[in-house]
């Protein structure tokens, strides 16, 4: 597909998103910019506020261009990981007006067999975000040792971590395994029948997980961007994945509690202690059944937000 056509990547829970991250005019980022459709939203519907794009992916990073490129002036794009926005002196000066993170892998890396994402027969075992990085899946299963296989699986979900790391090692030393292919084969060896969609889906997601260290970077993002947004800034993430729902869901519990972090039995009143912001979710926002009929690869996204103290 084009990457100038609106149709590259569809962007899920934009209304929600809106409700929650646009304030009034400023900077805002968006972490995970795409194909421009999150941040075509923020700019189409607040007039008064300015977009800084980050992806590590340099594609991704050319359809958000051609998409925003009727809002000139008013976007800035990077290509960054979101765990080094931190290092980005404007956002570090003038302060967020709000932020978004949209996690996982866009419609357009799913879809293109050369990045080597899926689980469709013949592709090649590729995964990364950033083209240009070292370690591919491929790269990843020949060397990793037996341990940091398991871990690496266990930590995706992927099903019949122990064994399957133990069929992958016995399988390397005989032959690499490069494709999609090599995978399956070795993934339904373990189970000792033909895999559904959801166990291959969860086995590719574990690896791509790894290979892109995306939980890392995560853990690093979210209190980086916390300490960017200005009094009354929201920062709004849309998961995919348990672990990285559970990482957003305990990161905002704990920064709108006004003791985490002091030693116990502190002799401090509750009345004097202030939490560093407040969630506005305590359930998840999922897309609608309309959402969902219209584009089913939402049906995983789960969304919350954090709005840091005035």
């Amino acid at each position: 597909m084009d990457v100038r056509t609106p149709e590259y990547h569809r962007p899920v829970l934009v209304d929600e998103a809106m409700r929650y991250l646009i304030g009034e005019g400023g900077l805002y980022l968006d972490g995970t910019v795409g194909g421009g459709g999150h941040a075509h939203a923020v700019l189409e519907r607040c007039p008064g506020c300015r977009v800084v794009g980050l992806d590590r992916d340099g594609e991704a990073l050319e359809a958000a261009r051609a998409r925003l490129s009727g809002f000139h002036g008013r976007v800035r794009l990077v290509r960054m990981s979101f765990s080094e926005v931190g290092h980005d002196l404007q956002l570090r000066v003038e302060g967020l007006a709000g932020a978004l993170l949209d996690l996982g892998v866009s419609s357009r890396q799913l879809d293109s067999d050369r990045r080597g994402f899926t689980f469709r027969r013949g592709v090649a075992l590729d995964m990364r975000m950033d083209p240009e990085g070292a370690l591919t899946a491929e790269g990843f299963l020949a060397r990793a040792p037996k341990g940091e296989l398991m871990a690496a699986l266990r930590a995706g979900q992927a099903p019949r971590c122990a064994s399957l790391a133990n069929r992958i090692v016995r399988r390397r030393a005989e032959r690499p395994l490069r494709t999609s292919d090599d995978l399956v084969a070795v993934l339904e060896s373990v189970l000792a029948r033909r895999a559904t969609h959801a166990e291959k889906a969860r086995l590719f997601q574990a690896l791509r997980i790894r290979v892109n260290d995306e939980i890392e970077a995560l853990t690093v993002a979210l209190p980086a961007i916390r300490e960017l947004l200005c009094p009354g800034a929201t920062l709004v993430v849309i998961s995919y994945h348990s672990v990285e729902d559970g990482l957003v869901k305990r990161a905002f519990r704990e920064w709108s509690d006004p003791a985490h972090g002091l030693p116990p039995r502190l002799p401090v009143r509750d009345s004097e202690l202030t939490a560093l912001g407040t969630v506005l979710t305590r359930k998840p926002v999922k897309p609608s059944a309309e959402e969902i009929a219209a584009n089913p690869r939402a049906r995983p996204a789960r969304l919350r937000a954090w709005r840091r103290a005035a």
